[in-house]
């Protein structure tokens, strides 16, 4: 699960990651199952009147309580993303160091959410492009890290990721927020 961005405007990220976790718990993932990317700036920042919380929705439940980060901060970079999904701790900066410990008898579910344009979405010192996203993800496949993959990517032009890019062949079901040229609407 990964919010990559960071500051107070960009809060929604963050709070919808803590959603997913929750609701992957919440239908029985065990918690040693999911990896957190997160910048982790957003519940405890001068400007939330509600210090160490974080909803998705008005009048929701605390979303803050019980997440559990992998990767907070300046750990949270294309390069870690990548070398989780690949399963190479060795290539691990910062962070708790957790990666997929995955072969081809597991499902692997992938959520991002951030901002994004024609061919990359953003980290909060950095981006991550389409041909860097398609590489890693066509090595899992060759190299058995999953049966079935499915990754929902939410972010502005997040169809330029897979659109004309993504092999059919990989048993990797890609769902966009946006087409390859329309925003990502927050609201």
């Amino acid at each position: 699960l990964v919010a990559g961005s960071n500051g107070w405007y960009n809060y929604r990220h963050q709070a919808d990651v803590a959603h997913a976790y929750h609701t992957l718990r919440n239908h029985g993932i065990p918690e040693e199952n999911i990896i957190t990317m997160m910048y982790d700036d957003v519940a405890n920042n001068p400007l939330n009147p509600y210090k160490g919380k974080l909803f998705n929705r008005p009048h929701g439940k605390d979303l803050y309580k019980g997440l559990k980060i992998d990767y907070k901060g300046a750990s949270e970079t294309p390069e870690n993303f990548l070398n989780v999904l690949k399963g190479n701790a060795s290539g691990i900066d910062g962070g708790n160091g957790r990666v997929l410990e995955t072969n081809d008898n597991d499902r692997v579910f992938v959520y991002f959410t951030d901002h994004g344009a024609v061919g990359m979405i953003s980290f909060p010192d950095g981006i991550l492009t389409v041909k860097q996203l398609n590489d890693v993800l066509v090595w899992m496949h060759k190299n058995k890290k999953y049966s079935q993959l499915t990754f929902y990517l939410e972010a502005c032009e997040s169809g330029s990721m897979f659109e004309e890019v993504l092999r059919s062949d990989m048993d990797i079901y890609a769902i966009s927020a946006a087409n390859s040229h329309e925003s990502s609407w927050g609201t």
